[in-house]
């Protein structure tokens, strides 16, 4: 297969029949899973204008530096219209496009019924067998979407800037709880100070880790800090592997993914259901009071058992 040789346009259209929801995904899946688990992944998940972008693209300069096979996964998990395509600021990235060392790509969920939850992961698992050492995920915001597409990468940057915003707002995205390195982004300007301050303040209130997150100060307009923020990434890496937790979060994220996907498919197969009649007598039962919503959703789980039983 020309994924797994790393075939450019081929890992292209592997991604676009992710977001497409093609119904070869299984087969796709089958094929390329056997051939995953050696990349290493970085999340970097933000505000819109934090510097992700640019952010990215030096980490790509510096990996390649270092001799590593690098591919950019830029995920919009909101917008139905862009279509995938790289826009603004990403464009910067470019630059590394005639390098047969970096691959880049820009992704929308588009026609993808599970979502970011699982378009992420299946886009990242083709980039992983295309035999890529590093894979970057970067997210355009911080909702909960986001944090979902972040928690997909081993290593999970989340960017700051000075001026961030008010402290709690941010705990309430929950960002900073995904959090394995803290990066306070154009650090050449005024308030880095004080961002810095709060992180350090939210990270003393917080529970005490088995990993604590570092706190890089990052400009990428001069270069500052950048060989610092490789450095707390390849940190990271070492300790998840020397404590065995990477491998742990590995599981734990595979297993999720299983989970979402069972719940999905139930979630189709119940629409289903309710399109052919099940509908107006569930209604009705619950509309007369005669069962209550827990009752209506056994009865449509026993429905689907039953359905399975006859095939």
């Amino acid at each position: 297969m020309k994924v797994l040789t790393g075939e450019r346009r081929a890992v292209a259209r592997a991604i676009s029949m992710v977001e497409d929801g093609s119904r070869d995904l299984p087969r796709l899946s089958q094929d390329l899973f056997p051939h995953t688990g050696r990349a290493y992944t970085v999340g970097l998940t933000g505000s819109p204008g934090v510097g992700k972008s640019s952010l990215v693209e030096q980490l790509v300069r510096t990996a390649r530096a270092h001799d590593r096979t690098v591919a950019v996964l830029a995920i919009d998990p909101t917008s139905p219209f862009t279509g995938g395509a790289l826009l603004g600021d990403r464009l910067r990235m470019q630059a590394h496009a005639t390098d047969p060392g970096v691959f880049i790509r820009s992704m929308a969920t588009r026609g993808h019924l599970g979502g970011m939850a699982l378009a992420a992961p299946e886009a990242l698992r083709i980039l992983d067998a295309s035999g890529r050492d590093l894979v970057l995920v970067e997210t355009v915001g911080v909702g909960q979407a986001e944090v979902e597409v972040a928690t997909a990468a081993d290593s999970t940057l989340v960017v700051v800037a000075p001026g961030w915003g008010d402290a709690v707002q941010a705990s309430k995205a929950g960002i900073l709880e995904i959090a394995d390195v803290f990066v306070v982004n154009k650090s050449d300007r005024e308030g880095v100070v004080e961002a810095v301050r709060d992180l350090r303040n939210m990270l003393r209130m917080g529970p005490k880790l088995d990993w604590q997150p570092p706190i890089v100060q990052t400009s990428t307009l001069n270069g500052q800090g950048l060989d610092d923020l490789w450095e707390a990434i390849e940190r990271h890496r070492a300790h998840q592997e020397r404590s065995g937790m990477l491998d742990e979060r590995r599981r734990r994220r595979i297993l999720l993914e299983v989970e979402r996907m069972v719940a999905e498919q139930l979630r189709e197969r119940a629409a289903g259901l309710l399109e052919h009649g099940v509908e107006e007598r569930i209604v009705e039962d619950l509309a007369g009071r005669r069962i209550d919503p827990y009752a209506a959703a056994r009865t449509l789980l026993q429905t689907l058992v039953q359905t399975d039983d006859t095939r």
